[in-house]
């Protein structure tokens, strides 16, 4: 049965995406207004009996000097990916995208492909002989992620970056690290954390360490911790303003799309994190914090109550959002990996974001351009 595709309005949109159990918070109409320089756009797909089935929010980036566009779909399209006929849905995608002038189509399917507990990922790391998390066979593979490789191939979509497994790339992190909530207890979930994580959580209640949400003015404290972490961790800091817009958007479009969290100990703020929230998709966002008093635990402390939160909110998923592939001593994020798998979750593995080049000469030179950065 064929669909037919065409813009859609904003309420159009969110009412499909708050219909689902989850979907990503880069596919929701407000993200758009977080990228100024991408113009946003939102398509939807019916059914013959004019039934919204899927959704898509599009960002186009322009391409200086001529009218021609990069295509954005982050972690979306919101369509059924396991669907065997999938060129009813991305084939009247690609035409759309055509007469609006895209060079080239860059999507991130939602779809998993393979999973290890923490046991495994611990074991990988203590592997001198492992060097990437890919090397190690997974406790979990689901076939129809292989099967929607295969088709996308067949259908002219180019895997971004070839078939590299960076964890950390352009675009939306491919490695993740999830805490499954769904039909557990705090108790349970608290359990399975390894045994520092337990000792950390009791020593920030020890020393009194205080978690706090905050709001939009607390920003500014979160930036100053974050500008901190970006130094030690080298990495570049995005702009104050990339996340005040953020805020704007996502809490005028639900009051708990996004939250901001504070730990202070002795009215001293040593951590902050942002959490966003779809349906029942809980994301822990972005992470900020100070080199001082780190005895106290800010850290541990402020995700024990985020998960919490989240737990309470009837989440199925806490994500600690994207973690490295890259199993070396030398790698500065495997400590941040090694964090989060102190929580007892899953390593996962996304199929990775795909490219449509609709133009050869100008999706090369893009493609060039991003290898250089």
């Amino acid at each position: 049965m064929d669909l037919r595709l065409s813009p859609i309005g904003r309420e159009q949109h969110l009412a499909f995406v708050e219909s689902l159990p989850s979907a990503s918070h880069t596919q929701v109409p407000s993200w758009g207004e977080v990228k100024p320089d991408w113009r946003a756009e939102s398509l939807g797909w019916s059914d013959a009996g004019g039934r919204l089935v899927g959704t898509a929010l599009v960002l186009y980036r322009p391409l200086p000097g001529i009218r021609r566009s990069l295509a954005y779909l982050p972690e979306g399209p919101v369509i059924d990916w396991y669907d065997e006929d999938l060129g009813r849905w991305l084939t009247p995608l690609i035409g759309h995208l055509r007469q609006r002038g895209a060079f080239t189509v860059k999507m991130g399917p939602p779809v998993i492909a393979r999973r290890w507990d923490a046991a495994t990922v611990k074991d990988a790391i203590a592997d001198p002989g492992t060097h990437r998390l890919g090397e190690v066979p997974p406790t979990e593979q689901d076939p129809r992620a292989t099967a929607l490789t295969d088709r996308l191939r067949a259908m002219g979509w180019q895997r971004s970056g070839g078939d590299r497994e960076d964890g950390f790339a352009a675009g939306q992190p491919r490695h993740v690290f999830q805490l499954p909530l769904a039909g557990r207890s705090l108790d349970e979930i608290r359990d399975d954390f390894n045994q520092l994580w337990r000792r950390n959580i009791k020593k920030a209640e020890k020393a009194g360490v205080k978690v706090v949400r905050g709001d939009y003015a607390d920003l500014d404290t979160f930036y100053s911790l974050y500008t901190e972490t970006a130094a030690r961790d080298r990495f570049v800091p995005r702009p104050l303003p990339y996340f005040q817009r953020m805020w704007k958007a996502l809490t005028a479009e639900h009051p708990d799309r996004m939250r901001l969290y504070l730990a202070a100990h002795d009215g001293d703020v040593l951590a902050a994190a942002t959490m966003l929230t779809v349906g029942g998709h809980v994301w822990y966002s972005y992470g900020a914090s100070t080199g001082r008093r780190r005895e106290v635990q800010p850290n541990n402390a402020i995700q024990w109550q985020m998960i919490r939160d989240a737990h309470a909110m009837g989440a199925h998923v806490y994500d600690f959002r994207g973690t490295t592939d890259t199993l070396d001593e030398s790698n500065h994020l495997l400590g941040l990996l090694r964090f989060k798998v102190g929580t007892g979750g899953q390593a996962a593995e996304y199929v990775g974001e795909w490219d449509h080049p609709l133009n050869k000469v100008l999706h090369k030179a893009f493609t060039l351009y991003l290898a250089r950065r």
